[in-house]
């Protein structure tokens, strides 16, 4: 059956009414806009390090001072990712990436007059990195809402953005800082960046409805006809109202009807109140952030995997160049294999998109085997010798980081996991806590390097996190699966304790309509 839309001509912003997911239409804008956003965020935070030695020149500042920078940045953007669900609960997603694009934009202009490394702590670190979080997670949040077929494909193609961005700023911010210096091209990446308000304005709200809500009413006098005829076969009359009896399928019940005698006042006295029919229940109203998804065991599961995981996800784009040098391999060859790096992500979030949009399939199932083989490779690059050996290990992981870094915030929305109606709230409160491994990560690398004097302990220290993330989402489905078992059992237990309901006798109603006569003629004798 062809998808159906509301028939209404509703400005760009306005939101989209349909009957279910489209899985496309104005979808495709979004998955563009993401695009975008994804090469704007993310794609400056990883392209940064072009800039590390001329603010380690201007300031007179190590590298671990600058790379705090870097540190503060990816903190502060996840951390604040609870902050992002509630304002996108309650001002809406357009709203809040296009307040967010501002912020970024406006820390990287401040930042290309900084006279201090502190500074650089303050625009970029904490400005920028606020408005990161406030333009990435709405974003792809309501990108999930757009598809749900396609949901997995279309997200893995769209957050290549972050891929082709690596590979292409880099270089051409190095050669704009050859002709304008770095201040004037970091100033031109924070007006680049103005661009994340443009993509903003494009999500559209979304709204599901049934096929029935849209669906006509039809006119008064055929409802009026049906009350009608309910009363002929039930041989109710408007009278029967001052029994104390109130039939609710009276005209006079029926709003809007001005021919159905009104209603005495001896009910009142009573302490029966007349029913209105045309009032509606209130809408639930939407939680700003939803925590019931901390008592959900397969969310704690799959949060401790986020948890752990993103240790796994600094140590080869962060010491892949230092350890190359080690080996002696040359500056422009050590910047070939990062390049490899990046471009085998992308065809690896295309390829998980591919697979994990076949049906029918577990989709946890397949992110579990790429942690997995992501850890093999992360073991593998201590053993690499030359510069073939770091180039296969290299595209090896580009390509396994791609499968797991495209897909495990969307696979929130699976039903193994909270499903699409906490989605937002339950992405808040995961990369709130992927935050912590963000903010201690590098610097526990930094000292395994510093002690053991070695690169490699930092890649065994990322593997084992990334054993453990594997470890707890291997827990994921069978908690979900355990905890539904138990609740079905336990209504089971309580349906049989509670009995069949009593049985009514057959002139309840008469003996009530008796009682009523009866208390009318005492009264009618006094």
């Amino acid at each position: 059956s062809k998808m159906t839309v509301k028939a209404v001509k509703m400005p760009c912003t306005s939101a989209n009414i349909y009957t279910k997911v489209p899985d496309g239409g104005w979808g495709w804008t979004v998955a563009f806009a993401f695009f975008v956003v994804e090469a704007l965020t993310y794609g400056i935070i990883k392209s940064f390090g072009v800039f590390f030695n001329d603010l380690m020149e201007s300031f007179d500042e190590t590298n671990s001072r600058i790379s705090w920078i870097i540190s503060i940045c990816v903190f502060v953007q996840t951390f604040t990712a609870p902050l992002s669900t509630v304002l996108s609960n309650r001002f809406g997603h357009r709203l809040v990436v296009m307040a967010g694009g501002l912020l970024v934009s406006t820390g990287m202009v401040i930042a290309s007059f900084a006279r201090s490394v502190v500074d650089m702590y303050v625009t970029i670190g904490v400005v920028s990195g606020l408005g990161y979080c406030l333009s990435f997670l709405p974003t792809v949040t309501i990108l999930s809402q757009y598809f749900e077929k396609r949901r997995s494909l279309v997200t893995a193609v769209a957050s290549t953005g972050e891929c082709f961005a690596v590979f292409s700023f880099a270089p051409a911010i190095t050669a704009l800082k050859e002709q304008i210096g770095w201040r004037y091209s970091m100033l031109s990446v924070g007006v680049l960046q103005l661009g994340i308000t443009a993509c903003g304005s494009l999500l559209r709200p979304i709204v599901i409805r049934e096929q029935e809500e849209v669906k006509a009413q039809p006119p008064e006098e055929s409802t009026e006809t049906k009350y009608m005829l309910e009363n002929e076969q039930t041989c109710t009359s408007i009278e029967s109202i001052d029994s104390g009896v109130d039939i609710t399928t009276s005209p006079s019940n029926v709003p809007g009807k001005t021919k159905a005698e009104p209603k005495s006042e001896e009910p009142k006295q009573h302490g029966q109140n007349p029913v209105e029919n045309n009032s509606t229940p209130p809408e639930p109203k939407t939680k700003l952030l939803d925590f019931s998804v901390m008592r959900d065991y397969s969310f704690i599961c799959y949060a401790f995997f986020g948890l752990f995981a993103t240790l796994g996800f600094f140590a080869p784009s962060l010491y892949i160049i230092p350890l190359s040098r080690s080996l002696g391999i040359g500056k422009d060859h050590s910047a070939y294999i990062l390049s490899a790096m990046a471009i085998a992500e992308v065809f690896g979030r295309i390829s998980a998109g591919w697979v994990l949009n076949k049906k029918p399939i577990r989709k946890i199932y397949i992110e579990l085997i790429c942690v997995v083989l992501l850890s093999v490779a992360l073991v593998a690059f201590p053993f690499a010798s030359g510069f073939w050996g770091l180039m296969i290990c290299s595209v090896y992981f580009g390509f396994m980081l791609g499968t797991v870094a495209g897909t495990h915030i969307p696979l929130l929305a699976e039903d193994d996991v909270v499903g699409i109606e906490r989605m937002a709230s339950a992405a808040g409160v995961y990369v709130f806590i992927q935050s912590l491994a963000g903010l201690a990560g590098p610097p526990l690398a930094g000292v395994l390097v510093d002690m053991t004097k070695n690169y490699s302990s930092a890649f065994y220290s990322c593997a084992a996190g990334m054993v453990l993330g594997a470890t707890f989402l291997a827990l994921v489905r069978p908690c979900k699966t355990g905890l539904c078992h138990q609740q079905q059992q336990q209504q089971q237990v309580e349906e049989s304790t509670a009995g069949p309901p009593p049985e009514l006798p057959d002139d309840f109603i008469d003996m009530d309509i008796g009682k009523a006569e009866n208390s009318g003629k005492g009264s009618d004798s006094v």
